[in-house]
């Protein structure tokens, strides 16, 4: 009997994913338990195993198609089994889009097309026809010969000749003059997207306030050296940012908090976000219970995850549960303050800019410290400006004297 294989719910807030890439073709057989494809789904590449033994009957759902949970992705069965009873797509979901094929006229001298139909995605169809490409002159590289969205921009990378270039002129008429097109497309799909989209929303929900100080960072700095001369795993300025800020939100409770659902949820878990800057966009992994975790703790985690987020290899559960997020771009040496969006349903956020030795006024006399930017943005529906105040006031208190929240 077939057995359909249809995109899981991974995670709470996943709404779509976008087939990455099939990893077994239609008539390979399978094993239950093997990883047949590839799915994207909030920032992350996840793998989904055959649900049963036998043979991959159907493929479906395309690669880079975006389809809600519960959709039909593909069809497994016997060898000879017919499918044809199969639906197009589960009852909790939208019908899969199916195969878009388009039939042209082939030019003399362009790749031979059986039946003059050519297997095309949805994506790569809308970059064809935006730049008036003719599919019959692009080999697919897609699964069984389909023409996928790489294959498109490639052949309009290198000069691939469009419709109109083959439609025949009037006698006499002027030849036009070709425009170069001086940039390349890239679809915004993917995590790209996700990060987009989670931007957008909590622009749109969040009434955001921004506080900026500066504070000194020399006792921080010393200290840092110090656990340093004899530490195995090296700790950085964003290790003891992050333990600084896990002690002030158990502190700072009303801090601590997330609107969802007309709810305000009050954490008793303090869960600091570290917002990672990757090739393809920005993952904020989660270091939990990071109060009462030592530094030494929190610095090895922070490795570990950062390493596997741009190796692509976090789990959904440890980009979860998020009570609050730290983002540092001081590394960049380039900024000062910022404005960071808060990391929604999550209630507040900080910025960290870059360390500059700055000229400051110290018992009546200039002297020069390492002064470092903080900007702080929280949620103003569920945190008023002067409890705000108060959790920033504690943060420079613990960066001055940091023992107090690393004892």
């Amino acid at each position: 009997m077939a057995v359909e294989i249809t995109m899981p719910k991974m995670g709470l807030s996943m709404v779509t994913g976008t087939i990455v890439k099939w990893l077994k073709n239609e008539g390979d057989a399978v094993s239950k338990g093997d990883i047949i494809l590839e799915v994207m789904t909030d920032k992350l590449t996840n793998t989904i195993d055959a649900p049963a033994d036998g043979v991959l009957l159907r493929i479906v759902a395309q690669e880079e198609e975006e389809l809600p949970f519960g959709a039909l992705l593909g069809v497994i069965g016997m060898e000879g089994e017919a499918v044809q009873g199969a639906k197009a797509a589960s009852k909790a979901a939208p019908a899969a889009e199916p195969v878009i094929s388009e039939t042209k006229q082939a030019d003399s001298g362009s790749r031979e097309v059986t039946g003059n139909r050519v297997k095309a995605s949805p994506l790569a169809r809308k970059l064809a026809k935006e730049n008036n490409v003719d599919f019959t002159q692009i080999t697919g590289t897609g699964p069984s010969g389909r023409i996928v969205r790489d294959d498109v921009l490639a052949f309009i990378a290198q000069g691939g000749n469009s419709q109109q270039a083959s439609t025949p002129k009037s006698i006499g008429s002027p030849a036009p003059i070709e425009e170069q097109e001086n940039f390349t497309l890239t679809p915004y799909a993917g995590m790209r997207k996700a990060v987009g989209d989670n931007m957008s929303l909590s622009w749109s929900v969040a009434p955001k306030v921004n506080y900026h100080v500066s504070t000194d960072l020399s006792a921080l700095l010393a200290l840092r050296k110090t656990i340093n001369e004899e530490a195995q795993v090296k700790i950085t300025i964003t290790d003891m940012l992050v333990k600084i800020v896990a002690v002030a939100l158990r502190m700072s409770p009303h801090i601590n908090i997330a609107l969802v659902d007309k709810n305000i949820r009050n954490y008793k878990e303090v869960h600091v976000g570290v917002a990672v800057a990757i090739s393809q966009g920005l993952v904020v992994p989660v270091v939990k219970n990071a109060d009462i975790k030592t530094i030494s703790q929190i610095s090895r985690e922070i490795k570990d995850l950062s390493l596997r987020a741009r190796d692509n290899q976090l789990g959904m559960q440890e980009m979860r549960g998020g009570t609050f997020t730290v983002t540092n771009i001081g590394a960049y040496q380039s900024v000062d303050w910022f404005t960071p969006i808060i990391n929604q349903p999550e209630a507040a956020i900080l910025g960290v800019g870059r360390t500059v030795d700055t000229p400051v006024v110290e018992n009546g006399e200039i002297v020069i410290k390492p002064m470092i930017g903080l900007s702080l943005s929280f949620d103003h529906r569920v945190i008023d400006g002067a409890p705000a105040a108060e959790f920033l006031g504690l943060l420079l208190k613990l960066i001055k004297k940091p023992y107090q929240a690393l004892i």
